[in-house]
């Protein structure tokens, strides 16, 4: 295919995600300040959009509590800088079953199932620009845990954040959930300009190698707006590849802690570095508000 590069590109940094990572760097911020002092930090040094989970202050564990994100979108709505706010919707899928042998009852640490009203009322109550929709279930990682979205909960959760007025960010783990999102857009359960972000590398989803990712890219309807990323030690080599084949990079902790061999990142550092990368290529760093004129974005 003819080279399709992006010349104009925004930036989304993944600020802490739900992962096991709190144990493996000092930078991956726990609280509602730290994580959003860290997203302020990043749209500082160039991140248009910053996607926030929420963790358990005492613990550091992934958590769903509305009073983490209502006073982490506070306080990022407060910062002197101006950066388009992205909440996950993701929890709440996670099945763990009992064992390879007695797979029932399930295991009930690590399984939290919720319903689509309650998956989303921190994003009814807080009311981001974006939030994300996983758009399929998938193997994740190791052992007997599955990320668990079925099509019944995918539309009710697609039309919830539409009637919101909020901007749902589609995530593609592999080709069938690329094939489903296009199947939201089509009933208008997605409005446009739908927006979807290209997750590679995670296991057991789609290998981040090139062919898969622009198999990837060349399945997306040319009007959808994509950010692409992956994890560990090829994250940093993704902003390159997401704005050659036309898209927009997302780097930070939630999908990778260090920004040279051994060398751990804050979130700023990674945007940083991301910043470095895209405008090596000969494009331009785009803005919060330019993205939501992009993206028809409601700010709050």
């Amino acid at each position: 295919m003819p080279l399709a590069m992006n010349r104009d590109v925004f930036i989304t940094c993944a600020v802490t995600g739900a992962g096991d990572t709190v144990s493996k760097s000092s930078h991956v911020p726990i609280t509602p300040k730290q994580i959003a002092d860290s997203a302020v930090d990043a749209a500082k040094a160039g991140a248009a959009v910053v996607h926030c989970h929420v963790r358990d202050p005492e613990t550091g564990a992934a958590s769903r509590r509305n009073d983490l994100y209502r006073e982490v979108t506070e306080r990022i709505r407060s910062a002197d800088i101006d950066v388009v706010l992205n909440l996950t919707a993701g929890m709440g899928g996670d099945l763990v079953f009992g064992n390879v042998e007695s797979p029932l009852p399930l295991n009930p640490t690590g399984t939290d199932m919720a319903g689509a009203s309650e998956r989303v009322s921190h994003v009814a109550e807080c009311l981001p620009e974006i939030c994300t929709l996983d758009c399929g279930t998938m193997n994740f990682n190791l052992g007997d845990y599955v990320m668990t979205n079925t099509p019944a909960m995918l539309r009710a959760m697609a039309r919830k954040m539409t009637d919101l007025g909020v901007r749902p960010e589609i995530e593609a783990f592999d080709t069938g959930h690329l094939w489903f999102a296009k199947q939201l857009a089509e009933e208008g359960l997605i409005e446009d300009p739908v927006l979807i972000q290209l997750c590679m590398g995670i296991p057991w989803g789609a290998p981040d190698d090139l062919n898969t990712f622009m198999a990837m890219v060349n399945n997306l309807p040319q009007s959808w707006t994509f950010s692409a990323f992956s994890i560990g030690r090829n994250a940093m080599a993704y902003p390159a590849a997401a704005v050659l084949a036309g898209g927009n990079v997302r780097v930070g902790l939630e999908d990778n802690l260090f920004v040279g061999k051994g060398q751990l990142a804050t979130n700023a550092q990674l945007v940083e570095k991301a910043v470095q990368v895209v405008e090596g290529m000969g494009a331009r760093i785009i803005g919060p508000e330019d993205v939501r004129n992009k993206l028809k974005l409601t700010k709050r």
